[in-house]
């Protein structure tokens, strides 16, 4: 492979999103075993380049695994309870001092210029603060967690200040309160808590794991709040996926557009969810990533991209930007994050009993889901509810999936006369017709 090419087409393909996410705010969680895994100087180059491109950033960094290690030498074993640890005061003591620590680490590597990397010479402003408000958990079954505590509020007004002035803002896993005392909180539900404050378009909480898994293993790609409720369900109370997840649907139900489960071990899993049509880890979100819905004006453009192909190798009929805008009302798309990946059309005539499936077409990186058998399913959904009795198309290369799917060879005297009077003799297409008798029946029933 080319890999001069490879990577233009690459470059091509997310300069979308480049636009896209210019002036959106993102929230992002590093865990602390990011960083002592040796990943956080290359993040830190991720999120750099996303500053440069006019991302506004907000950064929580987790210390969990910074403070075990700690405790460990120190030969402390913290009592644990509902999946946290009762901060003491000998333990808040050390939570506090490896937050400055790691603060002071990150403000470091942001005001470097990020020497003998790509982006060298650029110059970060990081600001960190008392901009997270907190409460005390109090006592729990008995149990007094002390320093522990939750978040009570966000400071939203002031990182939004921060943000205009081009600051990238650090947000430590500490919150403060009206008294004058300092909180130990799960990084998570602060990230989780500022993304929802802010009204963010974005919230990404690195971890270990790829995102969630399917019970054959498969990667789950997107979900909503609704579909990850049992799956949450069944994780270990207080473990890092739990928590994520866990923040993740509470960030959706709230408003947060998407949230993306990703793994600090993946080095292109920040960059490769953001500036990739199909992404990389998990997407928690309450919109349709991917919707099947009726064409629209502005998805001729789309349209007209995946129907050239098809077009250009004698699969369909050309149709021009004109025909197309004078049929979109009946045309259905398959939506992909703003890209027409599926369409089909569905003709009526004067009849009234019979219409025509047509430019039923499906690009090339997505024909293994099933979206053609999608849409047309959803044509004969719409074709019974009109009342029409049979579907026919015409096709020169794919009669097989038709046959597959129920229609039946038949001759071109079956057609209504205005569609066999505009028949291409030259281009000898097949004639397929499906009866929707049965499925009316029930349809009306």
């Amino acid at each position: 492979m080319n890999t001069r090419f490879s990577f233009v087409d690459w470059f091509r393909h997310s300069s979308p999103y480049i636009n896209a996410h210019r002036g959106r705010t993102f929230v992002v969680l590093i865990e602390g075993e990011a960083v002592a895994g040796g990943r956080g100087e290359s993040l830190i180059q991720d999120l750099a380049l996303l500053h440069t491109l006019g991302v506004h950033l907000v950064v929580v960094f987790g210390i969990r695994q910074q403070v075990h290690e700690r405790l460990a030498s120190d030969g402390i074993e913290p009592i644990r309870h509902q999946g946290r640890w009762v901060a003491d005061e000998a333990i808040m003591a050390r939570v506090e001092r490896v937050a400055a620590e790691q603060r002071l680490w990150l403000e470091a590597r942001l005001s470097v210029g990020l020497p003998n990397t790509p982006l060298h010479g650029i110059e970060l402003t990081a600001v960190s603060g008392n901009l997270v408000m907190a409460k005390p958990l109090g006592v729990r079954e008995g149990v007094d967690f002390q320093r522990s505590g939750e978040v009570r509020r966000v400071r939203a007004s002031a990182i939004r200040a921060l943000m205009a002035e081009r600051s990238l803002v650090l947000l430590p896993p500490l919150g403060f309160s009206s008294t004058g005392e300092v909180f130990d909180l799960d990084a998570a539900e602060v990230a989780q808590k500022a993304a929802v404050a802010l009204g963010a378009d974005k919230l990404i909480l690195l971890g270990d794991a790829d995102g969630l898994r399917g019970d054959d293993g498969t990667l789950l790609r997107q979900l909503t709040p609704v579909q990850a409720e049992p799956l949450l369900s069944c994780l270990a109370s207080g473990d890092e996926v739990t928590r994520h997840l866990g923040a993740a649907c509470e960030a959706a139900l709230h408003g947060v557009a998407r949230a993306h489960l990703l793994s600090w071990r993946d080095q292109d899993a920040l960059l490769g969810e953001l500036f990739t049509r199909d992404g990389v880890g998990t997407m928690i979100t309450q919109r349709r990533y991917e919707q099947l819905r009726p064409a629209e004006v502005g998805d001729i453009g789309g349209l007209l991209e995946l129907l050239e192909p098809l077009e250009r190798r004698g699969m369909l009929v050309a149709r021009s930007r004109e025909r197309l805008e004078h049929e979109i009302d009946d045309y259905l798309v398959i939506d992909r994050d703003g890209m027409v990946i599926a369409c089909a059309a569905l003709h009526r005539f004067a009849d009234g009993k019979t219409g025509e499936l047509a430019c039923v077409a499906v690009h090339p990186d997505y024909r293994s889901d099933a979206r053609g058998e999608r849409l047309l399913a959803e044509i004969e959904r719409q074709a019974s509810r009109e009342g029409l009795e049979n579907l026919f198309a015409l096709t020169t290369h794919t009669a097989h999936w038709f046959i597959e799917h129920g229609f039946m060879p038949a001759s071109l005297e079956s057609l209504p006369p205005l569609r066999r009077d505009a028949y291409n003799h030259a281009r000898k297409s097949k004639v397929l017709i499906k009866s929707l008798g049965d499925r009316t029946r029930l349809t009306s029933a």
